[in-house]
C-alpha cells in the first residue's frame, strides 16, 4: 500500500525530473512472518509511505524518483500512525534510493542489513567512515547531558561547556567534508555534503567552494540546481545589500510588506513554533524588542511553520509574547520569503537598517543586544 503525504521533513524540495524506476528487496532472517516493513521517503509532490509484508524473512518495495532520495525502512511502525513508546527500541535502517535494484540482507534485524547494489550507499557508508571520529564524539554528548543531574542541567556554566564542545566539533568536521568532496566530486553523497554545508550560514564560503568542485552532472540536477539557486539568493542579502522587498499575510490574513517599516531598524526574523532553538532564542527577542521599541526599532517575524498549522503559530506567538508583526503563508520549507532569502535553516534573522540595507546577520544572544545598543546610541 502507498500513500502520499505532505511534506513533513526539513529538507531541500525536489525538482521536477524525469522518473526512473528503483526496486528494494530485503532478505532479513530476524523478521516475523506477518511483520509489517514501512519504506519512508520524499518525492517531488511530498513523502510517500509504503509498506510490505514480510515472508519467511523477505520484503521488496518498487516504485519511481526522479533523482535519488533518502528513504528510511521501519518495522512495524509507521511514523505517521504509530509513535514509539518511551523507551522502546524499534527496528529500522536509514538509506538512499536510487535507480537501481537495491538489495539488504542480514542475519538478524533490519537495522544490521548490509546495504547492495548501490554505489550511492557505498559511498554514503564510506563518507560515514571518515567522518566517525568527530561524529562518535559528537553523539557523546548529548549522552552526557542526559547524565546530568536537574541542578546541573540548570547550570549556565556547565551547559555552556558543552555546547561550546559541541560547536567546536562540528566545526572540525568541515575539514573532512571538504576533503571528501574534493576526493569524490561525482558523487550525490558530495552534493548532500554541500546541503549541509549550506545550512550553516558561518559555513557559507566553505559551501560555494565544495560546490564548486561538484561535477557539472550534480550540479545539473534538481537538488544541484535549487542549491547554486540557494548561493545566488545569499549572495543577495549579503551584509550592505538593500533588503529585498515582499508581502505576506499576518495572523489576521492581512499583507504586511518589508517596506511597509521603511525608515525603521528592523529584525527579520525566520523561526516556526515547532523550532527548538527560536523557541529558546525567542525570550532574547523580546528583551530586545522591550529594551529597544521606543527608539526606531522593531521585529518582522516570518515563521516557517506547516500547512494547516495556523493554531500552532498563533499559540507559539502568544505563549512566547512576540508581540510585533509576524507574517507565514504556512508553506513549511517552501515558505515564499523564506526561498527568497535563501535560508536553509532556522533560526536565521537580518538586521535591515531605515534606508532598507542590511547591515547584520543571525545576530543572536548578547550579540544582538550588543549591536542594536552600538547603533540605537548614535545620535
Amino acid at each position: 500500500m502507498k500513500t502520499l503525504l505532505f511534506s513533513l521533513l526539513g529538507i531541500l524540495p525536489v525538482s521536477l525530473q524525469a522518473q526512473e524506476a528503483f526496486s528494494i528487496t530485503g532478505i532479513v532472517e530476524g523478521l516475523k512472518q506477518g511483520d509489517k516493513v514501512y519504506l519512508i521517503y520524499k518525492t517531488k509532490e511530498g513523502n510517500v509511505s509504503d509498506s510490505a509484508q514480510v515472508s519467511a524473512g523477505n520484503f521488496s518495495f518498487k516504485g519511481k524518483i526522479s533523482e535519488p532520495t533518502k528513504a528510511n525502512l521501519i518495522v512495524n511502525k509507521s511514523p505517521f500512525s504509530a509513535t514509539p513508546l518511551p523507551g522502546e527500541i524499534v527496528d529500522m535502517i536509514s538509506l538512499y534510493i536510487e535507480a537501481a535494484p537495491i538489495k539488504l540482507e542480514s542475519a538478524d534485524s533490519l537495522k544490521n542489513s548490509i546495504i547492495l547494489g548501490s554505489a550511492i550507499n557505498e559511498d554514503d557508508k564510506k563518507f560515514n567512515a571518515h567522518i566517525k571520529s568527530i561524529t562518535d564524539k559528537l553523539s557523546a554528548i548529548p549522552a552526557e547531558y542526559n547524565k546530568l543531574s536537574n541542578q546541573e542541567k540548570q547550570d549556565k556554566t556547565i551547559v555552556s561547556a558543552l555546547n561550546e564542545r559541541y560547536k567546536k566539533l562540528s566545526d572540525e568536521l568541515v575539514p573532512l567534508f571538504l576533503n571528501f568532496i574534493s576526493n569524490n566530486p561525482k558523487s550525490y553523497i558530495s552534493l548532500m555534503t554541500v546541503g549541509q554545508l549550506l545550512q550553516n550560514p558561518e559555513k557559507m564560503v566553505e559551501a560555494e567552494n565544495a560546490y564548486a568542485m561538484l561535477d557539472p552532472v550534480l550540479k545539473s540536477s534538481g537538488l544541484g540546481i535549487e542549491i547554486g539557486q540557494a548561493f545566488n539568493a545569499s549572495n543577495n542579502t549579503n551584509v550592505g545589500s538593500v533588503a529585498m522587498d515582499f508581502t505576506q499575510n499576518d495572523v489576521n490574513d492581512k499583507p504586511v510588506k518589508l517596506s511597509d517599516f521603511k525608515g525603521k531598524f528592523v529584525l527579520l526574523d525566520f523561526w516556526a513554533s515547532w523550532c527548538g532553538p527560536c523557541r529558546e532564542e525567542n525570550p532574547n527577542l523580546v528583551k530586545a524588542f522591550n529594551n529597544y521599541r521606543d527608539k526606531n526599532f522593531t521585529v518582522l517575524g516570518v515563521s516557517l511553520d506547516r500547512p494547516g498549522k495556523k493554531a500552532d503559530w498563533l499559540a507559539a506567538i502568544q505563549k512566547d509574547g512576540l508581540n510585533w508583526a509576524n507574517v507565514s503563508d504556512l508553506k513549511f520549507w517552501d515558505n515564499e520569503v523564506a526561498k527568497k532569502y535563501g535560508i536553509k535553516g532556522i533560526p536565521a534573522n537580518f538586521l535591515i537598517d531605515p534606508t532598507g540595507k542590511i547591515i547584520a546577520k543571525d545576530i543572536r544572544g548578547e550579540e544582538l543586544h550588543s549591536k542594536l545598543a552600538e547603533i540605537l546610541a548614535k545620535p
